[in-house]
C-alpha cells in the first residue's frame, strides 16, 4: 500500500495491448496500449460518485455519540482495478501487460472530487473497509514518525574541511579554530 499523487498515470483494468502493423523496415513493433494513460484523479472522477461507498476506518479520540462515547472516523471511498503505467513500472514488468492493482481513493461527501489516492497490491479478496484501514494506518505511522523526528533534537551533520562526515551540534563547536597541539 502506497500513497500516490493525483498525477500518477494508469490504464483501466480492461485495457488491452495491441501490436501495430509492421511496415517491413526497422525494428519489429512492440505491443502497446492504443489509448494514452490517464491520471488517477480523472479516472476516478469518470467512474463517478455513484461508486463511492461510506467506510468507517477507526473510532476517533474526540468525545461524541459513537460506539464507546467517541466520534467515528469515516468517509466515502472508491476502489477501482487499474494498471499502473509509469516508465519505471513498464521497465520492471516482464512482458507487455502491466500488472493489475487496486486503486482506493477517498472522496468525501462534501468535496467535488477525490482527495487522496493509494496504490495497493493486496489480494482482491480483501474487502474495502480493510483496505481503507490499511491505508489510513500507514498514514498514522508516517505522521507519528514525523512528529517523533521533529520532537527529538537530531544531530546536525556538517562536513568541514578535512573532517568530512563528522556529526556535531551547533552549540558544541567553538567559534574559532583551536590551535594545533604541540609536543
Amino acid at each position: 500500500m502506497v500513497g500516490i499523487s493525483t498525477r500518477t498515470t494508469v490504464q483501466p483494468e480492461d485495457a488491452q495491448t495491441c501490436r501495430p502493423a509492421y511496415s517491413g523496415r526497422g525494428p519489429r513493433t512492440v505491443p502497446a496500449y492504443p489509448e494514452p494513460a490517464q491520471q488517477v484523479k480523472s479516472l476516478v472522477i469518470a467512474a463517478g460518485e455513484s461508486f463511492a461507498r461510506p467506510v468507517q476506518w477507526t473510532g476517533g479520540s474526540r468525545p461524541g455519540s459513537g460506539r464507546g462515547g467517541f466520534k467515528q472516523l469515516y468517509s466515502r471511498f472508491v476502489a477501482l482495478r487499474i494498471r499502473p503505467a509509469g516508465r519505471e513500472i513498464r521497465r520492471a514488468t516482464a512482458g507487455s501487460e502491466l500488472p493489475v492493482r487496486r486503486l482506493p481513493a477517498e472522496w468525501p461527501a462534501d468535496q467535488d472530487e477525490p482527495v487522496q489516492f493509494w496504490l495497493s497490491n493486496l489480494p482482491e479478496t480483501i474487502l474495502l473497509p480493510v483496505l481503507v484501514r490499511a491505508a489510513k494506518l500507514r498514514r498514522r505511522i508516517e505522521n507519528d514518525y514525523r512528529e517523533t523526528k521533529q520532537a527529538r533534537a537530531w544531530p546536525i551533520s556538517r562536513a568541514e574541511p578535512g573532517q568530512a562526515g563528522t556529526t556535531t551540534s551547533p552549540s558544541s563547536r567553538s567559534p574559532t579554530p583551536s590551535a594545533p597541539c604541540s609536543d
